[in-house]
């Protein structure tokens, strides 16, 4: 690095006085068979739960442990190099709690040169290098191990993945140009696309050994000493490493085409998933099929400018608010939420009905409390259907192998059915799941309040019913609380954990509890019509409902938010929450809220009609809205054009979202955001919801003022 260079990390280094330096600790160690291997271990210092990070610092740290260890080898004091982590983590990544205060793009640049400068000491160190990948190896993390000469990893090791088209980047200290290489350009696709796109999933220790990541694979209990004696073995010849995933699309034409149609496959993906709204993902494949046909040195070149322009993007800097200060940080403390000191125990669970999501709800509770389950329903028949429902679930896991035998017999011991209510009697806590119509429901706890314990905490999963008004003759309103998943139960993060003016602290405390324990994002919530998912998507796909209505062409309707990047269009999301659902809901918001929620004859017509998808598919392969169905429906002559409806439908979240929080619904936006990000999907470049309608005008247009004051 030259003085100048240097400089410029200082200042970097500056631009982030708290960071949590991840330290390079050294050690010799003597093989068998005389070679001197100096092991360098990263290590932050914290417990084991505290994941080890790349700050400006710890590179800067690095590149001069590395610097030494090069002079080293040159003097022949050294044979080889290997780098693992504490216990559990290689490296976790970049600090993005650092990274996201570097606003200048002279910052962005030094971070990413600095990133290579460090990771092409490993590359060129004069002598072999080894990453032992112990534990969590995610981006910077993952790309440590790439610049290496060889890698292994350990069976128990989780986390591992290149995330930073997740989080608004690149891979973009070698790793683009680097795993392509070993794994083949399909498989890092997946690894560098498919994966964060997909919830963000990672790949295990077992699945970067089969893939090519690692060349070799050790049990957690010593790897360290069989990683070191497999080392050994490399370095005196009596290992042979095979690669058979290894590529070079330099010099072989028919690994230039695998490129190729690698980069079409994901630029396909991305567009069904994103709709090409988010910058990062179109930016890893471009960086990728270059790199196709030019030096590590050129992609690096390219990586930098491209992790420096992306750095500056509100989708970088959205995707940070949403996964650090809100999936991260916020949701492990919910705002509003009482001292868990308060809770009840819960050694049983009721659940009224035995219908299809009062199913989901008893597997929910007998897998993550391991506690008994009771389920209760008009007739045996009912209940008999349940259980059966419950047993095929969790015979499907088995067969999947996501569960053992053993644990697949205890799941379904823990949970029973019966018709008589009176099994609630030794219940903590019962929870109804009953058809949606509020006298139905206020029956139900009628008969569940005469005969359970003064102790049992009461809730219900409506989905936009008024808790306070289910609750108005109950004896003891105050521990009767909202407890609002989504749907497919298992899946979906989110839970509303619904407060009324009688809720007590003790029965919130012990929903809080239970939502942990069933690894729940739980947000505290009002009891307003709907409460916060809900009402906001029911307002979305009430402005695209009523444009379509009016004479907007279907496709103009249903495309017209394309640039927002949402997870499905709002015909679709329409067709999947079910027509007679979404009706019966917006029902319920008109009643509560007026004109703002309009009830769309047309919806009740398709009803009525037994139609169930506005779109159906054609033998082209497209959609269509089959004549008949428009032949049912009445329009009006008011059409819109798609920047109008994007436009409106802006403003109307807008003002829907300002109206939640002056009625105070939730704490404070963070609380919209993180509501829709974990239980409708809401994209996370767009930083939930709120930033995204802060940056496109609507929140002053509407509200004379941004949610997010910055």
């Amino acid at each position: 690095m030259s003085q100048g260079t240097i400089e410029n990390f200082s200042a970097l280094a500056a631009a982030i006085p708290n960071e949590i330096i991840t330290h390079s600790l050294l050690t010799d160690v003597l093989l068998p068979g005389g070679k001197r291997l100096a092991l360098l271990t990263l290590d932050n210092g914290l417990d084991h739960t505290k994941p080890t990070t790349l700050g400006p610092n710890t590179l800067i740290e690095l590149h001069g442990v590395l610097t030494e260890q090069k002079a080293r080898a040159a003097a022949g004091e050294i044979d080889a190099l290997a780098v693992t982590g504490k216990p559990h983590f290689l490296v976790a990544g970049a600090d993005l709690s650092g990274v996201k205060h570097l606003s200048s793009p002279e910052h962005g640049a030094a971070m990413a040169a600095l990133g290579h400068a460090a990771y092409d000491l490993l590359a060129d160190l004069g002598v072999p290098t080894f990453a032992f990948i112990n534990g969590v190896a995610l981006g910077g993390g993952l790309e440590i191990a790439l610049a290496c000469t060889y890698r292994t990893v350990s069976s128990g090791a989780n986390g591992i993945g290149l995330p930073e088209a997740f989080i608004g980047l690149i891979p973009g200290w070698g790793g683009v140009y680097r795993l392509p290489r070993l794994t083949g350009p399909e498989a890092a696709m997946t690894v560098m696309i498919e994966n964060p796109l997909n919830n963000n999933r990672s790949l295990n220790g077992v699945a970067a050994a089969k893939i090519g990541i690692a060349d070799a694979l050790f049990e957690p209990a010593d790897f360290l000493e069989q990683s070191l004696l497999w080392a050994g073995g490399v370095l005196d010849g009596s290992v042979e490493v095979k690669r058979p995933h290894a590529v070079e699309p330099n010099t072989d034409p028919a690994v230039a085409a695998r490129w190729a149609a690698a980069a079409a496959k994901a630029r396909a993906f991305v567009e069904a998933k994103t709709s090409n709204a988010a910058p990062a993902p179109a930016k890893v494949i471009e960086v990728f099929e270059a790199g196709a046909g030019i030096s590590q040195a050129e992609s690096a070149q390219l990586e930098i400018s491209a992790l420096t322009g992306l750095m500056q993007t509100n989708a970088f800097h959205n995707t940070v608010y949403s996964f650090l200060d809100l999936t991260q940080k916020r949701s492990k403390r919910p705002a509003g939420a009482p001292d868990a000191k308060l809770a009840r125990p819960v050694t049983k669970v009721g659940v009224v009905g035995a219908g299809l999501m009062a199913g989901q709800l008893a597997l929910l509770f007998a897998k993550g409390l391991k506690v008994p389950v009771v389920i209760t329903d008009i007739d045996q028949a009912r209940v008999d259907k349940g259980l059966a429902y419950i047993h095929g679930e969790v015979d499907k896991q088995l067969a999947k192998g996501r569960i053992s035998p053993d644990a697949a017999n205890r799941t379904k011991a823990l949970v029973t059915g019966s018709v008589a209510k009176e099994t609630f009697a030794d219940a903590d806590f019962v929870i109804e799941a009953v058809f949606e119509e509020l006298a139905v429901k206020k029956q139900v706890f009628a008969e569940v309040e005469a005969v359970i314990s003064p102790e049992c905490i009461l809730a219900t999963n409506t989905s936009s019913l008024s808790v306070t008004e289910m609750g108005r003759d109950l004896k003891h309103p105050e521990r009767l609380v909202g407890f609002h998943f989504f749907n497919p139960v298992a899946l979906m993060p989110l839970l509303e954990i619904v407060r009324t003016e009688h809720t007590n602290d003790v029965a919130l405390a012990t929903a809080f509890t239970l939502g942990k324990a069933l690894r729940k994002t739980s947000v505290l919530v009002k009891d307003e019509a709907a409460f916060v998912v809900n009402r906001i998507l029911l307002r979305l796909m009430g402005e695209v409902s009523n444009a379509f209505d009016d004479g907007t062409d279907a496709t103009v309707a249903d495309t017209a938010l394309r640039t927002m990047g949402l997870p499905m269009t709002p015909f679709t999301l329409l067709a999947m929450v079910g027509i007679p659902v979404a009706h019966h809901v917006s029902g319920s918001l008109h009643a509560a809220f007026g004109e703002r929620f309009r009830v769309s004859n047309n919806l009740q017509v398709l009803i009525d009609n037994g139609i169930k998808s506005l779109w159906v598919p054609t033998s082209e392969g497209g959609q269509e809205i089959p004549e008949s169905t428009l032949k049912l429906l009445a329009f009006g002559s008011n059409p819109s054009t798609a920047e109008e409806l994007l436009l409106r439908t802006q403003d109307a979240l807008a003002q829907e979202i300002g109206l939640m929080l002056e009625e105070g619904v939730v704490a404070g936006p963070e609380d919209i955001d993180l509501c829709m990000i974990m239980g409708a999907g809401w994209p996370m470049h767009l930083g939930g919801i709120t930033p995204y309608l802060d940056q496109v005008g609507a929140s002053e247009r509407v509200n004379g003022k941004k949610f997010h004051q910055s």
